[in-house]
């Protein structure tokens, strides 16, 4: 009896690591996806604000070329 218990406890330990092991993977998959969502904000600012310079009176590509480096 004593090594069923035994048993019972090595299994009880290793699903409270597996639970907290799942929680800790959720939690890092919640942080990636807020991550992620932030980036494709960004993306699709930057992408909204490249077709407003190129539909500008000029009518050529907006091209990163013609744009001043912030240290100038």
């Amino acid at each position: 009896m004593n090594d069923l218990e035994a048993r019972v406890t090595e299994l009880e330990i290793q699903t409270a690591l597996q639970e907290d092991l799942i929680a800790s993977l959720s939690d890092t998959i919640a942080k990636m996806q807020q991550t992620l969502d932030l980036q494709q904000g960004q993306l699709r600012l930057l992408y909204q604000r490249m077709q407003e310079k190129s539909s500008g009176d000029s009518g050529e590509p907006y091209s990163l070329l013609d744009e001043i480096p912030p240290h100038y």
